[in-house]
């Protein structure tokens, strides 16, 4: 191997996947492969845009205790678990024919099954890329300093060349190609959703209207699983609730309200 990083980026889950190993061995291009094996697969198994995922043939069967594989039903599981802890504002479902909630599903951890009580689609996507980043990370774990960047869902081990922790720049959710804060990491995940130039694309699953107190979350996390989907829930809430909600799941975050005044978590500076 060479003595630079070695870098990859690869088109997978609807985006542009890097990753960026440093100090990479001869087993660093195989441990890789494995990593982006994960995006292909939790994109297989969790998509509701692909009719044969595993999925959406679950969001076939109503009233059925259904088996699934432990990939879906952890997912599954942990987006339940949000939804609970945020009282809704999170939400995985997605309305059929009528009004549903993550009420509507019931999970057997005994046997690994998951029954729908009534039409639904579940929505994964606010779980589903961060749960593959995780996996990808676990692969690489033995490298020690890597960055792993799915869109925007990051995780970033160690330090970066310099031997400093990784710096991460939180995009300005009004000033195209500019940075409204930045932030220093190592051995975390970082996950952002804002509503940026392309309008808001987050509902509150409250009232089914758009989410309209944030317009930038960012969140600090252990995993990206956990950062990806506090995000989407903090853009729900809205500051200063969305900071109560990070401080007593014990993560970092950043939040932008609509005018661009700045609430964070102590550990992020100024709360």
């Amino acid at each position: 191997m060479t003595a630079g990083p070695y870098l990859r980026t690869t088109a997978v889950m609807g985006t542009f996947v890097k990753i960026e190993v440093l100090a990479p061995n001869v087993d660093c291009a195989r441990a890789v492969d494995r990593a982006f094996q994960w995006f292909q697969e939790i994109e297989h198994i969790c998509s509701r845009f692909e009719p044969q995922s595993e999925l959406m043939q679950l969001s076939t069967q109503v009233d059925v205790d259904v088996p699934v594989s432990a990939v879906l039903y952890e997912a599954v599981q942990f987006a339940v678990a949000v939804a609970e802890e945020t009282g809704g504002a999170f939400d995985p479902t997605v309305q059929s024919e009528a009004s549903v909630s993550y009420r509507d599903v019931r999970l057997n951890p005994e046997q690994r099954t998951i029954r729908l009580l009534r039409p639904l689609i579940l929505d994964l996507g606010a779980v589903a890329k961060g749960f593959a980043v995780d996996l990808a990370a676990r692969e690489l774990r033995r490298f020690e300093n890597f960055a792993i960047d799915a869109g925007g869902d990051l995780y970033l081990a160690g330090r970066n060349a310099d031997g400093k922790p990784w710096s991460v720049g939180i995009r300005h959710p009004r000033a195209e190609n500019a940075l409204i804060d930045f932030i220093q990491v190592s051995d975390q995940a970082v996950c952002t959703s804002g509503d940026y130039e392309r309008g808001q694309h987050i509902l509150d699953a409250r009232t089914a209207d758009p989410a309209g107190g944030a317009t930038s979350v960012t969140v600090v996390a252990k995993t990206a699983m956990l950062a990806d989907a506090l995000a989407t829930a903090a853009f729900v809430l809205g500051p200063p609730e969305g900071i109560r909600l990070f401080e007593r799941i014990g993560v970092e975050g950043i939040i932008f309200s609509p005018t661009l005044e700045r609430h964070a978590t102590q550990g992020m500076g100024r709360g």
